[in-house]
């Protein structure tokens, strides 16, 4: 079945692009908003035989909801992003000779608005992006117990700047996909999300063109994972990226 709406949260790692799908989710009006794409392009190889209309149908069915609203969370990288447009060209729909990114991605998902989410504080970003790859703890349920990791020789200058490179590049990626195809997204804020949160959930609902008379916001499935480790790499990071500059940023 075609979407009566569909939409694609575009964000990089620890946005809190889970925290907002998760909530979504819980509404049960506004689509299953996951990284349906995320293997999406393997998958293909062994469904060779089936149609592109319904390999599209197949991934409709995995983020709809029973109103009709399909949701999609997706983080911008090469060269699986230009793997992707290529097999969305071939979709039903998608005019021949069309090379706008912009107009094939949403020929593949008709109906559709774009969220972008985005966190003011990159250093913040880098060093909870390094962290969770550390502990393995991406996510962490409200009420839960943090992971017990030794994280007492694990702090990377390298490996955390090169992070505050590639969270800087990938939303570079995004906004020149919104500026090929004149795109003005809803956009939200990590920062005032988490000071926000029903608000958020229920602006984007509104944005969405759903009606939120009657829909509850669930408190938030996750919680932050901030703690004194991440404050100390912050604090190193910015002391030793800025060492022996005459005009500092922060």
């Amino acid at each position: 079945m075609k979407p009566r709406r569909s939409y694609t949260i575009w964000f990089t790692q620890r946005t809190g692009s889970t925290l907002l799908c998760k909530a979504l989710e819980a509404t049960k009006i506004a689509g299953i908003p996951n990284e349906w794409l995320y293997r999406w392009l393997d998958d293909q190889h062994g469904n060779d035989s089936a149609s592109k209309a319904e390999v599209q149908m197949r991934l409709w069915a995995r983020g709809r909801t029973l109103n009709g609203v399909f949701g999609l969370k997706h983080s911008f990288h090469e060269p699986h992003f230009s793997k992707l447009i290529e097999t969305f060209r071939q979709f039903p729909g998608c005019p021949p000779g069309e090379n706008n990114r912009a107009r094939i991605w949403e020929h593949a998902f008709p109906n559709h608005k774009h969220i972008f989410m985005t966190r003011r504080n990159k250093v913040r970003l880098a060093v909870s992006w390094w962290k969770a790859i550390k502990t393995q703890e991406w996510h962490r349920v409200s009420g839960a117990s943090p992971r017990p990791v030794d994280l007492t020789s694990a702090y990377s200058f390298d490996t955390i700047h090169h992070l505050y490179c590639e969270c800087s590049m990938r939303e570079a990626g995004i906004q020149e996909l919104f500026s090929e195809g004149n795109i003005v997204p809803l956009t939200i804020v990590y920062e005032d999300f988490i000071q926000e949160y029903e608000k958020t959930v229920r602006k984007v609902l509104e944005f969405l063109e759903l009606d939120t008379m009657s829909v509850s916001i669930p408190s938030p499935y996750l919680e932050r994972t901030e703690d004194s480790v991440s404050e100390e790499w912050v604090q190193r990071f910015r002391e030793e990226c800025q060492q022996g500059w005459e005009n500092r940023g922060w």
